[in-house]
């Protein structure tokens, strides 16, 4: 213990084994040394940080997140992304490759964004590499630079110079990421479905809702099933919308399918019925589903077929959230919200913190193959959330760090206040407030494979 600078005691620490009280003890490294009784002595020369009954958390890992920069930073970027998202409590996050300009479908484009957050990253920041028409071959090479994995969309992507992939485009991307056993990450939404659906301009919810079918995002499942089935792929589905696609899930994985699954804050704590017309600050795709699809994903996640539970933060310029559902951006903004917003909604259905951490920081991590992110456990990286988790607060987007204060979730009133995050031993906020920045750009780590 000579090496410990910093202990951290706290009467609600969240371990893998349990609450506990306990004190932190964080080396030079920036690793945690060792998670000791409450009362263990402070050692010579380590400072101490006090954190009472508020409850440390192992800092949030978001494996889904849309920077946008360079190309599109008015809609966000590196600097107020990552400031937004350590007030919030996340530690680590993984930018999505596309709505930035370049895209990141080569090593040169994955070069130009990595040199952009640089500079301006407050917290651990990786990135998912993109699977698009005719870049098969910049798969691996992508791989080997250090991405985490690859994401394509089945269903147009909103933006052009992302365009998606046709069934046989995706069994070719696959069959190249399976021979080195890399992850696809897909948005799952069949094209047809979606074309053959009622398309209605205007602001009724209702008419939006209709337009992105169940059975879209079911179609796309059960492709993928058979695709990871046949050539032993990993995929993940990224925003599960639809419980219904649950016991195909289910049925795959008892077959050992090798298939994870993620849904959002917003399709677990927001519904269809709550959206009023006219507020395209709710629209995202796929949609916000019913009041009993939303009970139903809450019991695929107790019963643990969804892995992870992450923001997709989607944000765009206000101008374009126009009251029209069918021309509005689709996006939910919430980077800075969901730690607050699943454990309002976590608490209420008898879930514990413990349940949202295994959610929110370890299954992330794990998905990524980040082995030293997510725990609060000797050798894991020192990087935690400090929550008040009684304490409430009213959202209020002028204080929010997104570069754009649009979001779904103004006005509500949610349980937990994040009063401080570390990162590697060193604070990173302050009551939301941002200090030092003390970011890392972070690779795939070379040995992960996933079962």
């Amino acid at each position: 213990m000579a090496d410990v600078r910093l202990v951290l005691r706290s009467t609600r620490v969240i371990t893998p084994e349990g609450v506990r009280a306990a004190s932190v003890a964080v080396g030079q490294d920036g690793r945690i040394d060792a998670v000791l009784p409450h009362d263990a002595p402070v050692p010579d020369g380590a400072r101490l940080a006090e954190l009472g009954d508020d409850a440390l958390l192992p800092g949030l890992v978001d494996t889904h997140v849309h920077v946008n920069d360079p190309g599109r930073s008015a809609w966000e970027g590196f600097y107020t992304a990552t400031r937004a998202a350590a007030a919030g409590g996340v530690t680590t996050l993984l930018d999505m490759p596309l709505n930035s300009l370049p895209p990141t479908t080569s090593v040169d484009h994955l070069r130009t964004k990595q040199d952009v957050a640089r500079e301006k990253a407050h917290i651990d920041t990786g990135f998912w590499g993109g699977a698009v028409p005719g870049n098969v071959a910049a798969l691996k090479p992508l791989h080997e630079a250090g991405v985490f994995g690859f994401k394509c969309f089945l269903s147009p992507s909103g933006v052009e110079e992302f365009p998606e992939l046709d069934p046989e485009q995706l069994e070719a991307a696959l069959t190249e990421i399976a021979s080195f056993d890399g992850l696809l990450i897909v948005h799952a939404e069949d094209p047809g479905r979606l074309t053959a659906a009622p398309q209605r301009a205007g602001g009724r919810y209702a008419d939006f809702l209709a337009s992105r079918p169940r059975e879209a995002e079911h179609d796309a499942i059960a492709l993928l099933i058979d695709l990871a089935r046949r050539l032993d792929a990993r995929v993940h589905v990224l925003h599960l919308s639809s419980a219904d696609a649950l016991p195909m899930i289910a049925d795959a994985r008892r077959d050992g399918v090798r298939l994870t699954v993620e849904t959002c804050p917003h399709f677990l704590t927001l519904t269809a019925e709550e959206v009023p017309d006219g507020a395209t600050e709710f629209k995202c795709c796929p949609p916000i589903r019913e009041r009993a699809n939303q009970d139903a994903l809450w019991q695929g996640l107790a019963d643990g077929l969804l892995d992870c539970v992450v923001s997709d933060h989607s944000p765009c310029t206000t101008d374009l959230k126009t009251p029209d559902f069918a021309d509005a951006w689709g996006g939910i903004s919430s980077l800075q919200l969901g730690l607050p917003a699943v454990w309002t909604a976590a608490r209420e259905r008898g879930h514990s913190l413990e349940d949202v951490v295994r959610w929110m920081s370890a299954g992330p991590a794990r998905l990524a193959g980040l082995a030293h992110k997510g725990a609060v456990a000797p050798g894991h990286d020192a990087d935690f959330a400090v929550l008040a988790p009684e304490e409430t607060f009213t959202v209020d987007p002028a204080a929010l760090h997104h570069r754009n204060q649009v979001t779904a979730y103004a006005g509500r009133t949610l349980h937990g206040v994040v009063r401080s995050s570390w990162l590697r031993g060193e604070q990173i906020t302050d009551h939301s407030r941002p200090l030092e920045r003390k970011g890392q750009l972070i690779a795939r780590p070379t040995a992960h494979r996933a079962g």
